[in-house]
């Protein structure tokens, strides 16, 4: 395993940081852990792996910095955060690269996200001028009802690796507008971006303790979990991650009735009705479907087609993939990067290769690509069953599968037969039936003739067992 040389690579060295964040120190461990290059399986740092007493730390360093930070007029906060906004806006080129190494995702895409966080730091920023309660009409002639919003205080946070940035800024933002403190746990893959983040939170002027990360690999970070979900000091927590975990914090959190925030599992629908514009559905498809090499959240897994169009859609949409060039995401040109580790790709091919042994036809893709283990290539499954694993478990990779329907009812149903409830997508040009079917759909949030439905300004979150509170927009805040 070969050495990467990060700090060559960044305009900015001191962007690099192994050391954890608290109380505005960087704190160095006995122990640490290895964060490697899922392009080339480089390992690129070194990363302190802190403890439960750590975590004790970090909570009590939020608690001392609270009041202060609190009692800020919201203004005072909002001119500290348009600082972090700048800086980050500032250093976008870094931090994008240190992102790619990290994560895997090509260069234009993590410059593409760096943007895309700062947009939650922006917004918040302005949002906390605008953070107003209300005077409540009542039948008492001598009384009045007065509503204030103040901040719920410590807050945590644990984030997922496939958007190492956005996934922090859009929980740290509101948070921090808002009045509260926050502890938080990046996840193991990926927390290079986060202490990135911190140190130019350290140079906007956000005080000490305000932000504090802790970092560790995943048998410590059960541990550290457990610590800051049972810490009665800490009043909220916000995940993002699997269903299954999300359930273990929820236990958790419940002998200190924590108000939590939980992005969790997903399996979105992404519907093609034969009225629908076929090249604005390839085109949504493949915002949907290959960003991030399929691993996101709201990304599209399974491709309800009418039959009356289904042809020309797969198609179509088989020739899109031409465009995509597979590697390693530091190199100019490349569009779509690794998946994060091998357990990922594995879970791909096993989804591939049960739909293939159960009737699915190939059209495009299937298989690795490239020298490093890690690649895989963006592939459509047609002729596609619900009895197959890819249409009820969640890829979380480049696979595409295509399942003919026929009416509308058909498909509502076929969408809504899941667990999860987080994003849908559909395509049709008749009003009333986009009424219809968005209403219908059981998803928390809904994308019409588009694949691309995430910004700063829009709440986002699910239901079911997708999750619970949203994050971003005036109810990001509320949270």
């Amino acid at each position: 395993m070969q050495t990467v040389d990060i700090r060559s690579l960044l305009k900015d060295h001191s962007l690099f940081k192994e050391e954890a964040f608290i109380n505005g120190n960087w704190i160095q461990s006995k122990n640490t852990f290895l964060v490697n290059n899922p392009a080339t399986d480089e390992m690129i740092a070194n990363v302190a792996n802190l403890g439960t007493q750590d975590a004790e730390l970090a909570i009590t360093a939020a608690e001392k910095a609270l009041p202060a930070w609190r009692s800020k007029l919201a203004k005072e906060r909002a001119q500290i955060m348009r600082k972090w906004f700048d800086l980050i806006l500032e250093n976008t080129q870094d931090l994008a690269k240190l992102m790619t190494l990290e994560q895997g995702k090509p260069l234009a895409e993590a410059a593409g996200e760096v943007v895309y966080g700062t947009s939650f730091v922006e917004w918040f920023a302005e949002e906390a001028k605008r953070v107003e309660g209300s005077i409540l009409g009542i039948t008492w002639s001598d009384k009045r009802l007065m509503v204030v919003k103040q901040p719920i205080d410590v807050c945590v946070t644990i984030t997922p690796w496939n958007f190492p940035i956005a996934m922090i800024t859009r929980k740290i933002a509101p948070a921090l507008t808002a009045g509260c403190t926050i502890v938080i746990q990046p996840a193991e893959l990926t927390p290079l971006s986060a202490l990135a983040l911190a140190e130019l939170a350290k140079r906007a002027g956000i005080p000490d303790g305000v932000i504090n990360i802790v970092t560790a690999d995943a048998n410590q970070s059960i541990a550290i979990g457990k610590t800051l979900c049972a810490s009665p000091t800490v009043r909220h927590l916000s995940f993002t991650g699997s269903t299954e975990v999300g359930r273990i914090l929820m236990e958790q959190c419940t002998p200190t009735v924590k108000k939590l925030a939980l992005e969790l599992g997903g399996h979105a629908p992404f519907i093609v009705f034969e009225d629908a514009d076929i090249d604005a559905a390839v085109s949504g498809a493949m915002e949907s479907k290959f960003r991030n090499s399929g691993q996101t959240c709201v990304c599209a897994n399974r491709f309800y087609v009418h039959k009356k169009v289904q042809d020309v859609f797969v198609e179509k949409f088989a020739k899109a993939l031409s465009v995509i060039k597979v590697g390693d995401g530091i190199q100019t040109g490349i569009t779509q990067g690794p998946l994060i580790e091998t357990a990922a790709l594995k879970k791909v091919k096993k989804h591939v290769a049960d739909a293939l042994g159960k009737g699915a036809t190939l059209v495009s893709g299937g298989k690795r690509t490239v020298e490093c283990k890690n690649f895989y290539e963006p592939t459509i499954l047609a002729n596609v069953n619900s009895e197959m694993l890819i249409t009820y478990e969640e890829t979380f990779g480049p696979g595409a599968p295509i399942i003919p329907v026929e009416s509308d009812e058909e498909v509502i149903k076929l969408a809504n037969n899941s667990q999860f409830g987080l994003a849908s997508y559909f395509l049709s040009r008749d009003i009333g039936r986009v009424w219809k079917v968005a209403e219908a759909l059981e998803y928390g949030m809904v994308g019409v003739n588009t694949g691309l439905i995430s910004n700063e300004v829009a709440p986002f979150g699910g239901i079911k067992q997708a999750g619970l509170g949203r994050d971003g927009s005036v109810y990001g805040m509320d949270e």
